[in-house]
């Protein structure tokens, strides 16, 4: 699985102007599904979601994690993550899993989260989405799961 982090100050997924998902400090994270990952990639990428240390400690150094500050997660579905973009001027998304197994996939990630981090939100996948945030630092790191 990919997916791209963000660390926020707040977020919000709209889908037709009617907020889907919102969130104050935390994490954002896209995530897209390839066709081999399975629910074991899902649980992985939870487990490194939750546990990743990019929020500051006392001494101002990214020495915490989500789960230590009690931030919220918010999970966006994303499958041009997957973009190949090495030939021509159009990318192609067919390293992307297909839709169904996409789905299952974002699915197991937003149970699994929910079943360990109190505050988990996420988009509607599929949707067209207009995601808002701000970003703190800005911290942006691309995370690969296998």
């Amino acid at each position: 699985m990919i997916a791209l982090l963000q660390r926020v100050r707040q977020a919000r997924v709209e889908v037709d102007g009617e907020v889907v998902g919102r969130i104050d400090a935390g994490l954002l994270a896209f995530v897209c599904a390839e066709p081999a990952d399975t629910e074991a990639q899902a649980a992985k990428l939870v487990d490194k979601l939750l546990a990743l240390r990019i929020f500051a400690d006392a001494a101002g150094k990214m020495n915490r994690s989500l789960q230590d500050v009690g931030g919220g997660l918010l999970l966006v579905s994303q499958f041009t993550l997957a973009a190949d973009t090495r030939g021509g001027k159009r990318p192609s998304f067919s390293a992307a899993a297909p839709p169904a197994q996409g789905r299952a996939l974002f699915d197991a990630v937003l149970r699994l989260a929910r079943q360990r981090h109190p505050v988990v939100e996420a988009g509607r996948f599929g949707a067209d989405m207009q995601v808002h945030l701000v970003n703190d630092g800005p911290v942006t790191i691309p995370l690969t799961v296998r």
